[in-house]
């Protein structure tokens, strides 16, 4: 089911797109670290966003693709309650 992101957090990933800011992620990998509430940080800039199988993305120079619906904290503003 698509969930779509707040505008809050849209304009945040763009302003960080656009200046290069580098970014503080905390998110979960995948499905099992989201059941067990095991987070991932990784410090990185955001390239883009992608459409994958129909979930959205951070795509981050070190290659890494992020699906927004697991981003818990984004430069430390909470995202995701769980």
């Amino acid at each position: 089911m698509y969930n779509p992101i707040s505008s809050e957090f849209f304009d945040q990933l763009m302003v960080a797109m656009e200046r290069k800011i580098p970014s503080t992620i905390e998110y979960y990998k995948n499905e099992e670290q989201v059941k067990k509430k095991e987070k991932e940080k990784i410090k990185a800039l955001v390239q883009t966003m992608e459409l994958i199988d129909g979930f959205e993305f951070l795509v981050l120079d070190t290659g890494e693709k992020i699906r927004l619906s697991w981003v818990v904290t984004f430069n430390g503003k909470r995202h995701r309650v769980d």
